[in-house]
């Protein structure tokens, strides 16, 4: 990890630095991707808790919108199949490049993606008040700035999404449910009874 850059507090992610994922690619093990997204929540969860429901990521189309489905390969390999704008969709097999338990888990895309991509979610002890979970994302947006704005338009777009995933990540955690304006079957069922 180069220590070229000046320390912040902050996550790199929300710096307005030109040259932030410069920064970002120097950080990660196995950096891909043009565009960086960082987003955070604190969890009234322990840190464990926590990270070991992530870890397990045939958990996150549970609460990640747009995850069609996460096909477990092994400890370190996994399928990823996501839903992008106007019905498409894209796949890519990630590798976990990097992790320590209860702190952080770092991953990449492989060759051949869809979508390159690579991240880093980290989890930190917040006291009484939790768990901070933050999400770090880089990508190579599909049709670059166009695909980009499509997305943007379909809120389908890695900034949107990340913020909307950990919001229902947290409400998951907490009440062990995912509050929504849509009926679910059950509700359907009732109310045409």
């Amino acid at each position: 990890m180069a220590n070229e850059h000046p320390r912040d507090d902050a996550p790199i992610s929300a710096s307005k630095r030109s040259d932030a994922t410069a920064i970002a690619h120097d950080q990660f093990t196995d950096a891909k991707g043009s565009s960086i997204v960082g987003r955070a929540v604190t969890i009234n969860k322990p840190v464990g808790e926590l990270f070991a429901f992530f870890r397990d990521f045939a958990n996150l189309p549970t609460f990640m919108e747009n995850l069609e489905r996460i096909d477990v390969i092994d400890a370190k390999r996994s399928h990823w199949v996501v839903k992008g704008p106007a019905k498409l969709t894209y796949e890519w097999d990630a590798l976990v490049t990097d992790e320590v338990q209860d702190r952080y888990i770092e991953w990449t895309s492989q060759s051949g993606a869809d979508v390159d991509n690579s991240g880093r979610v980290e989890f930190r002890d917040a006291g009484a008040r939790g768990t901070v979970v933050t999400a770090t994302i880089m990508y190579d947006p599909p049709g670059g700035v166009v695909g980009k704005l499509i997305a943007k338009m379909f809120q389908r777009e890695p900034a949107i999404q990340a913020r909307r995933d950990l919001r229902r990540f947290k409400q998951l955690m907490e009440t062990g449910e995912i509050a929504t304006a849509a009926m679910n079957p059950k509700q359907r069922e009732e109310e045409l009874a």
